[in-house]
């Protein structure tokens, strides 16, 4: 599947020069390049690149480690896998990138699980880096040395989270970790790690390539660059876009041809539900933020019907460590299976919407900060249709 309108994943960037060109420059001149860019993660969170490669740079350790979360899981979102499979050299350039940013000797590729049918053409792939000696001992002549290592995770949504997937990679239940420390300081087996998304790698690659300043062109004041969008649903041209951020929902809607639509879905299951009535928001880190998950829905569409399916996942992936998130997303569930059989009331309704506020305060992590988004966009956004109709 090939990226849709694309700007800076072009052919041209499968050829490129970033890996010879990081490592003629010092480390801190990349992490300088990488904060004067502008980039954030591209995972959703928005932290910003350059800030916590140098974190990590500053740390002092004997070791050091590169995280790239493959671990592509929320509902609607496929764009790291066109990444993997039809651009691997910018991602996993990127991650070498990563490690002599920060003074790393090993990286890690942690793949979601689901998508073990990659793992032989990945693996072929770096090892064709390997006797190219653009990965392993002194790369490129620069005395360098970098490996990179694929992981499997075992499909828990929770290992999207960075401390659950650092868990996972050393061998324990996935499980957020408490928060400080962080990863930069304290991650895998302890070492000062830096955990970045499939995308935000790529973009790395590419920013070193051809400069923060030709870069920071893109987007807008606070939303630096391109965001690669998973679109499905209700359109007839679904597939994975690149858009400079600030486009609004209603230009992605025509990029997409979708007609008649009633919501759409940003963020995936753990996102927002944008009524038609806010089409013109723009699609950035300072309005509406994404991993990356577009879902299309038509007037056709019951959105009660789709919250429930939502609130199921969540209660079905819930690691259940924290009571927030365990006892809350049941509570969410049971309060939509009430309005579906008429016996939910506005007062115990608003109790629950109270809730989920509490949860995006309470949880530990990301999962149950995040899970209510939907059951209280949902419902402020479509309360005359969900009742209107029961």
């Amino acid at each position: 599947m090939p990226i849709i309108n694309d700007i800076l994943f072009t052919e041209e960037e499968m050829h490129g020069n970033a890996l010879a060109k990081a490592l003629s420059m010092s480390a801190n001149d990349i992490v300088i390049e990488i904060r004067e860019s502008g980039l954030k993660g591209r995972g959703g969170a928005g932290f910003p690149t350059g800030t916590k490669w140098m974190l990590a740079m500053a740390a002092v350790s004997e070791k050091k480690f590169v995280i790239c979360n493959a671990d592509e899981g929320e509902p609607g979102t496929f764009k790291d896998r066109v990444l993997l499979t039809e651009y691997p050299k910018i991602v996993f350039e990127g991650i070498v990138i990563g490690g002599y940013a920060i003074g790393a000797q090993k990286g890690f590729l942690y793949l979601r699980g689901e998508y073990r049918y990659m793992l032989k053409q990945l693996e072929t792939y770096l090892e064709q880096m390997r006797k190219e000696n653009r990965l392993g001992n002194n790369i490129l002549g620069s005395g360098f040395n970098f490996d990179i290592e694929i992981r499997l995770g075992s499909g828990a949504y929770v290992c999207g989270e960075e401390t659950a997937l650092v868990e996972s990679l050393e061998g324990h239940r996935g499980e957020a970790r408490n928060r400080p420390p962080f990863p930069v300081n304290t991650g895998y087996l302890g070492y000062p790690t830096i955990v970045n998304n499939v995308e935000t790698f790529a973009n790395a690659s590419v920013i070193i390539s051809k400069g923060g300043e030709w870069y920071s062109q893109y987007g807008t004041n606070k939303s630096k660059g391109t965001k690669l969008l998973s679109v499905s649903g209700d359109c007839q041209k679904p597939g994975v876009y690149e858009v400079p951020f600030g486009i609004t929902i209603k230009e992605l809607l025509q990029l997409v041809e979708a007609s008649d639509t009633k919501a759409v879905q940003i963020g995936g299951a753990s996102g927002f539900c944008i009524p038609k009535t806010e089409f013109d928001r723009k699609i950035a880190f300072e309005d509406v933020a994404t991993g990356g998950s577009i879902i299309v829905f038509n007037e056709s569409r019951d959105m009660l019907h789709i919250l429930k399916n939502f609130m199921e996942f969540f209660v079905e992936e819930s690691c259940g460590q924290c009571v927030p998130c365990r006892i809350g997303n049941v509570k969410l569930l049971e309060g939509v299976e009430k309005i579906e059989h008429g016996q939910c009331s506005f007062a115990y309704l608003n109790e629950l919407i109270e809730l989920g506020k509490s949860m995006q305060i309470a949880s530990k992590c990301g999962l149950g900060q995040s899970s209510p988004n939907s059951f209280i966009s949902i419902i402020n956004n479509f309360e005359d249709e969900i009742f209107s109709k029961r």
